[in-house]
């Protein structure tokens, strides 16, 4: 099963960039090259444990949805996310928050693994894990730009 781990150090507070990376509203902008929208389940706002949200997307150039559920929360140290549907055959999202000084740093840690057998497993290979990784870093990105503007919005 590939993973993914990314670290990503925001300048900003770590209740901050928690709640910014559970807001259903930042992620889907931060997902606008997928065309990715939330459709059922939460579908703005911020997400808790328990909750599903259904998302709809175009990855690859075909038109798809994947529900996923929180299913562990201590904030604002950690949260969970798993694929409960959707086109993988298993994926788990541990997203980690630690404060270093008035930084705080992101980590992702992505599970996934594909359907398709050795087929699924060549792709993952060859083009599927170099994708989530630039979706993830692309995620990332908006989210260290958002959270830091927030911060100096109100310092100055």
């Amino acid at each position: 099963m590939p993973a993914i781990i990314l670290k990503t150090k925001i300048n900003a507070d770590i209740l901050t960039v928690f709640d910014l990376a559970r807001n259903v509203d930042v992620h889907r902008n931060s997902m606008s090259d997928t065309e990715e929208i939330a459709i059922a389940g939460r579908t703005t706002g911020l997400i808790e444990t328990g909750e599903t949200v259904t998302w709809k997307a175009r990855h690859l150039g075909i038109q798809q949805t994947l529900t996923s559920k929180i299913i562990s929360m201590d904030r604002p140290y950690e949260f969970t996310d798993i694929m409960i549907q959707g086109v993988f055959r298993s994926m788990h999202h541990q997203h980690i928050f630690r404060s270093e000084g008035k930084a705080t740093v992101m980590t992702d840690i992505f599970d996934f693994e594909s359907p398709f057998g050795i087929i699924g497993k060549a792709f993952n290979a060859l083009y599927l894990t170099r994708y989530m990784r630039n979706i993830l870093l692309e995620r990332n990105r908006h989210l260290k730009q958002f959270a830091e503007s927030i911060l100096k919005t109100h310092e100055g």
